[in-house]
């Protein structure tokens, strides 16, 4: 196993060198190397309670179904993936053993669709004159589904805010944001489409323009103040749900991939009901005149 943990962080030349004449060729691979922590853990009374310095090199190979992605981040495994599985073991408990955490690492890597094979190692920085760690490999078994992932904390639930043309011009914004950021946790904030777009007779191309309109809008709204930043496919937006913080909804990328988005003319009413409803929204806060549908099941209030 020393082997494959070496190959899998080595050079690729190394790699290619180390494989057979006539072998098929290995699968794709991602890799997060020399990633330190701080961490409370070990087994002995002098490490309890105080931090120290772990680091991390993770290698994954992809399974099969990830060559042909494009250059979509939504298809792909995301390196913020193999960080959270990091943090995320980390933070479900306190442990003793390295071993221990690389099996949680490792775990809920493999519950990642896009994964197939993990390798593993995990080093103290602060316990010696040099490196002490542990590595593993874990594979999925073949034509296994992706393992459960270990039980977590329910995933935070954001606030959807929804800004009218007035309301991202207006002199009190920085109030308003404030107002939204008090409530604790993350924000999307939506918008309505501009004045003036052009009008297409064909409905697909008007449904288009309208879908830029929104996202000129988005990017007007986010320029405007320096903790607004603009997010347009689901992984950046979990990502910023899971960070807390407070971002501006670009829809047309989600709005175009997604089957069971609202299909017609663009609103951005519906819109936003569409998303609070994905996204588990705690509630739906209103800055000017939006209509939100009468069956939307989140709750609404105005500004």
């Amino acid at each position: 196993m020393t082997d494959e943990i070496d190959l899998a962080f080595a050079h690729p030349e190394a790699r290619a060198a180390a494989m057979a004449a006539g072998a098929p060729l290995p699968p794709d691979r991602i890799s997060l190397r020399d990633h330190v922590v701080m961490a409370d853990i070990g087994a002995f009374g002098t490490e309890r309670g105080q931090k120290q310095r772990l680091r991390f090199d993770i290698a994954v190979d992809l399974a099969p179904c990830v060559s042909d992605a494009g250059d979509d981040v939504d298809r792909i495994l995301s390196y913020d993936r193999l960080t959270e599985a990091v943090a995320d073991a980390l933070a479900e408990r306190r442990l003793d053993l390295l071993e221990t955490l690389a099996e949680a690492v490792a775990a809920r890597i493999l519950a990642q669709p896009q994964a197939g094979r993990v390798y593993l190692r995990i080093e103290k920085l602060d316990r010696g004159p040099g490196a002490l760690g542990v590595a593993i490999v874990r594979a999925r078994a073949t034509g296994a589904a992706p393992a459960p992932a270990p039980t977590e904390a329910a995933a935070p639930r954001p606030v959807l805010a929804v800004f009218d043309s007035a309301a991202l011009g207006a002199a009190d914004l920085a109030r308003r944001l404030d107002a939204l950021a008090a409530t604790g946790g993350a924000v999307l904030i939506a918008v309505t489409l501009p004045d003036g777009l052009p009008v297409a007779p064909d409905p697909v191309a008007q449904a288009r323009i309208d879908l830029l309109g929104l996202e000129q809008n988005a990017w007007a709204l986010a320029a405007r103040d320096a903790r607004l930043s603009v997010v347009a496919s689901r992984t950046e937006m979990d990502w910023a749900i899971r960070q807390g913080a407070m971002v501006v909804w670009a829809p047309g990328k989600l709005v175009l991939d997604a089957p069971d988005a609202p299909q017609g003319p663009v609103d951005p009413g519906r819109l936003a009901a569409w998303l609070a409803a994905r996204i588990g929204a705690t509630m739906i806060v209103l800055h000017g005149t939006v209509a939100i549908p009468a069956d939307c099941r989140v709750t609404v209030t105005r500004a």
